[in-house]
């Protein structure tokens, strides 16, 4: 993983126009409604806003898992609203890390293999990703847990796993959807230092949704969604 750069001129994320609907039957329910967003590089946002708001979709359009039915996401100078599948998904590979609520790690591998699959879909020799991954364990602090299997380790250590998966390609932005939401406080303020240190000792760009005040003050900036739009435009 590379160490902070310089800030770039242009925002790494540029949202226009962006709308999403979900179907329900025969009823088309707006859930984004003409997004317009800039974040610039190394930029922690954070996403506040009640249930239903559309904090987690807006974080899904951005990581390319979902795609948007009008407007454009241009990251990193490309609008991924025009790949297909597949492109879509190798750009994810490369470009997008992964925090998820629950850390959804696989329960029979160990801390080193969970951290080791995205680099499977990769070029890279074993050695390589040897290297990789216990630089990324390295950086979360468990480099003395990588042989031991999720139920061997705390809610803590298992999303400090998740983390070192998911900066494990040292991927362009990092998605985090309520990634203290299952953790005590005590852990949860550790995995919320480890995310600051990953935005201000190595420059990532961190998306995080949340519905905790107190992990929304470690971003740089709060955005609050209200009815799919930005509060501040109601």
């Amino acid at each position: 993983m590379t160490a902070a750069t310089e800030p770039q001129p242009s925002p790494l994320v540029s949202l226009r126009g962006v709308h999403k609907s979900y179907r329900r039957g025969d009823q088309l329910l707006p859930v984004l409604e003409g997004i317009t967003l800039d974040i610039d590089h190394g930029a922690f946002l954070a996403l506040m806003g009640p249930s239903g708001s559309g904090k987690s979709t807006l974080l899904n359009l951005i990581a390319g898992i979902d795609k948007a039915d009008a407007g454009s996401i241009v990251i990193g100078g490309r609008d991924i609203t025009q790949l297909g599948e597949a492109e879509l998904a190798d750009w994810r590979s490369i470009n997008v890390g992964f925090i998820f609520q629950f850390y959804n790690l696989i329960p029979v591998l160990t801390a080193f293999e969970n951290v080791e699959l995205p680099l499977l879909l990769t070029h890279l020799s074993r050695r390589e990703r040897h290297e990789h991954v216990a630089a990324a364990l390295s950086v979360v602090g468990l480099t003395d847990r990588m042989e031991h299997r999720p139920p061997q380790l705390s809610g803590g250590q298992q999303q400090r796993v998740a983390i070192a998966r998911a900066i494990v390609s040292d991927p362009t932005i990092l998605v985090a959807d309520e990634p203290t939401g299952d953790l005590d406080r005590v852990s949860a303020g550790e995995i919320l230092g480890l995310m600051d240190g990953l935005n201000r000792d190595f420059g990532k760009t961190i998306i995080m949704v949340t519905h905790d005040p107190r992990a929304a003050e470690k971003a740089h900036t709060i955005l609050h969604l209200e009815k799919g739009i930005f509060a501040d435009a109601l």
